[in-house]
């Protein structure tokens, strides 16, 4: 029995549940439960974890074994090498001309707009010599050293490779050189601990930082706004996955009120590409009702996001596409659900292949239908499903 399944089976024994007053309870398939609990299923969904947990009354976290690491498929490991290599070497000396902050600077711009439009093969490609230079710069390019960390960092989580993201992420904090800057580190480092399933630290590390930042709304800037309440949309993230809604709805609240005074989407300072705003904001709040298995509402939620705003970064719009795709997928809107998919895939093709919320989707699609289009089993074998 793996540790998950033996948690779910020792907590639902103390609520006096049966297996099948369970799967009642939280709508977990029984035969769900049963593998999970007799050790034939060894990674259980986040998700369905999640899904349990509040129907026995429990945090999310009570029933993790450890860290979720989901891991890259090997052929972004394979082209990410070059970059965990010089990310793990030790700093030493540049041969020939030394590098300049300005310079590295005017390169590092390039390698933000490819990070932007989910380029990652070209970003893979310039990144090496990119993290290179910036460890030989000198005290007065520490700014622009932390700003190539913090996208290292970024490309990583978004790849999966959380290991090495983790290392970069947390020398960009140690490099930060004001409160403003290292809340771009920590907000990384939220969101790689959620991608992770460490919740509980994913809530802590967010929950302190925003509180240590936390402005006066009548006199912040909109980047000191925007700071805040990314980190406070982390916080409620976090807290709605591990199952403490009351504490997720604080956060929300507290973010929409930053939202609100800003009033539209801004650029944040040091934030290499995300963006706050209202949109951001209610973007999230889609994803957190799908988290809470509320596809109707998350659909209506979304029909409400206005398309006609600033929009948020390509990273939250692409995954609040997936997030309507889930909805639609879990209320057996199937072809909505795919063209939804479809849509992601063709803006994003190098981002979309490592996404778990598009493999859920289009998994639930799979079993939901009797035949498969030529398209659904192409996306099948992009997204590595087993048909």
């Amino acid at each position: 029995m793996t540790y998950a399944g033996k948690k779910v089976k020792d907590a639902r024994k103390r609520s006096g549940l049966t297996q099948r007053e369970l799967a009642d309870h939280s709508g977990v398939s029984l035969s769900t439960i049963r593998k999970l609990e007799q050790g034939e299923r060894s990674g259980a969904r986040m998700e369905t974890l999640h899904t349990l947990a509040k129907a026995l009354r429990l945090p999310t976290m009570a029933l993790v074994a450890e860290p979720r690491e989901e891991g890259a498929r090997a052929g972004t490991r394979e082209l990410w090498e070059p970059v965990r290599a010089e990310l793990v070497r030790p700093p030493a000396p540049q041969a020939g001309d030394p590098a300049t902050p300005a310079g590295v600077a005017r390169v590092l711009a390039a390698a933000e707009a490819f990070y932007r439009d989910h380029h990652f093969a070209e970003l893979a490609a310039l990144l090496p010599a990119l993290v290179h230079d910036a460890d030989t710069l000198t005290e007065d390019g520490r700014g622009v050293r932390v700003r190539v960390l913090q996208l290292a960092a970024g490309a990583m989580t978004h790849t999966r490779q959380f290991g090495i993201a983790e290392l970069a992420v947390r020398r960009s904090l140690e490099h930060a050189q004001d409160r403003l800057e290292a809340s771009a580190s920590a907000n990384t480092l939220a969101w790689l601990l959620i991608r992770q399933g460490r919740l509980d630290e994913a809530l802590a590390l967010a929950t302190r930082w925003a509180d240590d930042l936390e402005p006066r709304v009548s006199r912040a800037t909109a980047s000191e706004l925007g700071a805040w309440g990314l980190l406070l949309l982390r916080a409620s993230g976090a807290a709605v996955r591990n199952n403490q809604p009351e504490v997720a709805a604080d956060m929300k609240r507290l973010a929409r009120s930053a939202a609100t005074a800003i009033g539209r989407e801004v650029q944040v300072a040091h934030e290499t590409v995300r963006t706050f705003g209202p949109t951001t904001v209610r973007m999230l709040t889609v994803e957190d009702a799908l988290v809470k298995d509320r596809p109707d509402t998350a659909l209506r939620l979304a029909e409400r996001v206005p398309l006609y705003s600033v929009r948020p970064s390509g990273s939250v719009r692409s995954r609040h596409g997936l997030d309507v795709a889930n909805a639609y997928a879990r209320l057996g809107r199937y072809a909505e659900a795919f063209g939804k998919l479809s849509e992601v895939q063709a803006a994003s093709p190098e981002w979309f292949p490592n996404q778990t919320p598009a493999r859920d989707a289009l998994q639930t699609v799979i079993d939901g239908r009797r035949t498969l289009t030529a398209e659904m089993r192409h996306m099948a074998d992009t997204l590595q499903l087993s048909l």
